[in-house]
């Protein structure tokens, strides 16, 4: 109970509502909105040619935004052994593979695919230890296909639990995607709850168990970062 508290009193608790990712991008992207409806109206007037271009970037501009949105989410429930989903999206992977980068033995998959309308931050899946964290140069196919685990570019993050089980989460990037942005840095302590990264437009996130880990996880069910539990650890 002690040790419970304490995890809960250390974790990292991000207040962030628009991510950080996209701050800059959505300040300039609204500044050149604002500039090109006053240039509309005073060039063409207010009539509906303009109010049609005024109306198709204020779309634009509003899924830019969603994208970058950043819930306040806090997980409800006992930590230990819990391995969450790191990522808002569809569970499209749920099987036995052989892991040849970092484990080099078999392992079970989870793989969540992010839509560009998703969330795009990503969380830490389970509390422990960061002791690998590798970036990887690779291709950009779309997210969904099998190849795009070993061949796309990724970043591996390796946690162990407090009970010595290792968890991989691996970002990958996909046929939009082309920044991987990772967080996690080795040796520090991790919690459920910490933003592990972030993946700009849809991609995927892989999470490699332990052969006997309980799967909580269907194909094709929908799932919430750092709210939907995805698997027990022994």
């Amino acid at each position: 109970m002690a040790k419970q508290k304490s995890l809960i009193h250390n974790k990292r608790r991000n207040k962030i509502r628009i991510h950080h990712e996209g701050v800059h991008l959505l300040v300039l992207c609204g500044a050149a909105f604002v500039l090109l409806a006053a240039l509309l109206l005073w060039l063409v007037g207010a009539n509906w040619f303009s109010y049609s271009i005024i109306g198709i970037v204020a779309v634009l501009y509003a899924i830019l935004f969603n994208f970058f949105r950043c819930p306040v989410r806090m997980f409800q429930g006992p930590t230990t052994k819990t391995v969450v989903a790191p990522a808002d999206g569809k569970v499209v992977v749920v099987e036995e593979v052989d892991e040849r980068e970092y484990f080099h033995d078999r392992r079970l998959m989870i793989s969540i695919f992010m839509s560009p309308t998703n969330v795009h931050a990503n969380w830490v899946p389970c509390e422990g230890r960061i002791v690998k964290v590798a970036h990887q140069n690779g291709n950009f196919m779309k997210a969904w296909l099998p190849k795009a685990s070993t061949e796309n570019e990724r970043s591996m993050v390796v946690i162990e639990t407090p009970h010595g089980q290792q968890v991989m989460a691996r970002q990958i990037a996909g046929a939009m995607a082309r920044r991987i942005v990772t967080y996690a840095e080795e040796g520090q302590d991790c919690y459920i709850d910490d933003h592990m990264g972030f993946i700009k437009l849809g991609s995927r996130v892989d999470v490699y168990l332990p052969l006997d880990a309980e799967i909580c996880v269907k194909l094709g069910q929908r799932t919430v970062g750092d709210e939907t539990i995805i698997a027990k650890l022994k």
